[in-house]
């Protein structure tokens, strides 16, 4: 707690007391870029991947990244969605999940969730994606290969589940918003996007070119 601490003294020592005006700005409203919905692990930093500033990112963060289909958990997911969209007017969503994700490990062995009924209850929301591996991925030997297919499925599961919510439907049929599926590495700092016409994910600084194998193909 105390790293916490000393942290907190050195923001307002030095970052807060460089960058007055850009928080005193904040104080007024908020502009974000995009909406950014990604894991709670606590490796991956979004404003970090992506070199944003405060203001620039609304994020949701749970186990997962997971989006419940419109009126399926009555959570936050969906209150944070439609404010996003309606009132702060965000023009590209991202939903962003990451290798050695535990929730997807969990997800295909749902022994590692036993006695915790509540992150039980919650993979619910990405049975799809376990059925999905369980039914067409049984080529991929050994548990890493298959927890990262799982979180590029879920990712796809996810962005599918998203356009149920009203929100982004009205905003999808008004051409206003844009949907993009991304995979963060821990080990190599790459960041995967799905390429919608090769039905690939592909490293983002390549999007359009040289795809990385992937074996599903989904209209985003």
């Amino acid at each position: 707690m105390q790293k916490l601490v000393d942290g907190v003294q050195r923001f307002q020592a030095n970052v807060f007391s460089a960058q007055r005006h850009l928080f005193e700005r904040l104080a007024e409203g908020q502009d974000p870029l995009a909406l950014f919905i990604t894991c709670s692990d606590s490796r991956i930093n979004p404003n970090l991947i992506t070199q944003t500033e405060p203001g620039e990112l609304f994020i949701i963060r749970n186990a997962g990244n997971i989006v419940p289909p419109y009126g399926a958990s009555r959570g936050g997911e969906e209150g944070s969605i439609e404010y996003a969209v309606s009132v702060l007017g965000v023009e590209d969503i991202i939903v962003c999940g990451h290798s050695h994700c535990g929730a997807m490990s969990a997800l295909l062995d749902p022994s590692k969730a036993a006695g915790y009924p509540a992150i039980r209850n919650w993979l619910d929301h990405a049975e799809a994606t376990r059925r999905i591996i369980s039914e067409n991925y049984n080529h991929l030997a050994g548990e890493l290969a298959r927890q990262t297919a799982a979180v590029e499925e879920n990712v796809l599961v996810q962005l599918s589940n998203l356009k149920t919510h009203p929100a982004v439907a009205a905003a999808l049929a008004r051409e206003q918003i844009n949907l993009h599926a991304w995979v963060y590495e821990f080990e190599t700092g790459k960041v995967f996007a799905f390429d919608t016409p090769a039905g690939q994910f592909i490293p983002i600084e390549k999007t359009g070119t040289g795809p990385r194998p992937h074996h599903r193909e989904i209209d985003i």
